[in-house]
């Protein structure tokens, strides 16, 4: 059959994945057809984000997509759109990061949380597949969840701030809280910050130092909250915490012991084996959730759409 070639252009995209210890760069034809990609240590705002617009200058990307550390201000009617809240990574503060990189690259950006990035790149393409809500929680240097609830990112009067929910501790845990806003909030006693103002480094604990008991025992605490609020049909668990391979495991078994039985399809950890699951995306899902943001940017442009 004749005529024009009416094949999809192909299209470069931009996804910056903005962590407490690291930004992840990369572009992309397709979320997961990542062509370049770079590692940048996170510094402070003005060197970090040079080196940010540096990676990205060489190519002719449509749209970039910014999954952030928050909190950030996501309405766009806002006079502080676009800029990192009230975050414990006090140089942040304040940073216009959306204004900065859209100035600089001179491409629209779309940003959202990396937390909920990630949940939409799980959703779409990896251990969340067919799942809605899907609930995404990283632990690393903080903690953060995202949630997406019929197939998009939950906002509402900002967007979800899980690692800072309050939880009871456990007897006999009078140790200092890791967060400078909570005393005990699950960043505060759970996360790789936490553990290190409470125990050392996590790498050099061994698996039955206590500190491992707590950890799961905080994570699984926090994990039945969220399965009783939001009811997702898949949590998924990331981050560098996560790399113990003995933890998984020990936080399924304190969530089903913090549900007390109370969901008949969660009752042991065994139930949890297919629902509280590791990154099937691993350490990209940020990254691949940017991309696929800057895509649908790119696309909703295409289309007419503001």
């Amino acid at each position: 059959m004749g005529g024009k070639n009416l094949a999809t252009p192909s299209y470069l995209y931009g996804g910056v994945e903005a962590g407490g210890t690291k930004f992840v760069c990369a572009v992309a034809s397709t979320p997961q057809a990542i062509q370049a990609s770079t590692v940048i240590s996170t510094s402070t705002p003005t060197a970090t984000l040079r080196q940010v617009i540096a990676f990205f200058r060489p190519y002719a990307i449509r749209s970039l997509g910014l999954a952030t550390f928050g909190p950030i201000d996501l309405d766009r009617g806002s006079s502080t759109y676009g800029r990192i809240l009230s975050t414990p990574k006090l140089a942040w503060q304040g940073c216009p990061i959306v204004d900065i990189l859209q100035t600089a690259l001179q491409v629209p950006v779309v940003v959202e949380t990396d937390v909920n990035a990630a949940a939409l790149a799980e959703a779409m393409y990896g251990a969340g597949w067919g799942c809605d809500p899907v609930v995404y929680l990283t632990v690393g240097t903080g903690i953060g969840g995202g949630a997406v609830v019929h197939g998009r990112p939950l906002h509402g009067l900002m967007h979800p701030e899980m690692g800072h929910m309050i939880l009871a501790r456990v007897a006999n845990d009078s140790r200092p809280s890791g967060c400078p806003f909570h005393e005990d909030c699950l960043e505060g006693l759970a996360s790789g910050h936490a553990i290190r103002v409470r125990f050392g480094e996590p790498e050099t604990l061994p698996p039955d130092h206590r500190a491992w008991a707590l950890e799961a025992a905080y994570l699984g605490q926090a994990l039945a909250t969220i399965v009783t609020i939001l009811s997702p049909q898949r949590i998924i668990i990331g981050g560098g915490v996560m790399h113990q391979p003995h933890l998984l495991t020990r936080i399924r078994e304190a969530c089903a012991r913090a549900l007390h039985g109370y969901l008949a399809r969660l009752n042991t950890g065994r139930d949890f084996e297919t629902y509280l699951l590791p990154p099937a995306l691993g350490d990209r899902s940020g990254v691949i959730g940017a991309l696929q943001l800057a895509q649908a940017l790119n696309s909703q442009g295409s289309s007419g759409a503001s």
